[in-house]
């Protein structure tokens, strides 16, 4: 039966390096750590300017590995779309950018996989929710004024639905 052990690990996109917490990690399993850190920064390089999440699943008897990319949150995704390095320390009354409604539903499909829902309106309204925790408006407006718009359905066509 073949060992495998799976670390995780928060790394800067496009920049991970052989020190901690990687190097230190990976010492004890055998993997030679420059070639496990190259394939991270080629695999995280297309979410530069961002901190992703990455698993390094490794065969304990063979040495071999493999990295798998956790796709950045939501919140991460809308402060890059923005320019903002964090969310607003008081959301609801200090924001930090402004995104189009289009751009909602656009992440909304791209991330529907990862939620807990099906339905595309569930997945816009969370991310509207997420607009307003980090201080960002949507339109111009503040995300929950949206968020009852789109229960009544004026957004459907935008969407699609």
């Amino acid at each position: 039966m073949t060992a495998i052990k799976k670390l995780r690990f928060l790394v800067p996109a496009g920049k991970a390096t052989p020190g901690p917490p990687i190097g230190p990690a990976l010492g004890p399993t055998g993997v030679k750590t420059p070639q496990v850190v190259q394939k991270i920064n080629e695999a995280t390089k297309k979410y530069e300017g961002m901190s992703v999440s990455v698993d390094v699943i490794i065969d304990l008897e063979t040495k071999d590995f493999q990295v798998e990319v956790m796709e950045p949150s939501i919140s991460s995704l809308l402060l890059k779309k923005v320019g903002a390095e964090k969310g607003s320390a008081t959301p609801h009354t200090v924001k930090v950018g402004n995104v189009d409604f289009s751009y909602v539903v656009e992440l909304a499909k791209s991330k529907i996989n990862s939620m807990n829902t099906t339905s595309l309106k569930a997945a816009v309204k969370t991310v509207l929710s997420v607009c307003r925790s980090v201080g960002v408006t949507v339109d111009g407006s503040d995300a929950k004024d949206l968020i009852s718009k789109v229960d009544a359905g004026e957004f459907d066509g935008i969407m699609g639905v």
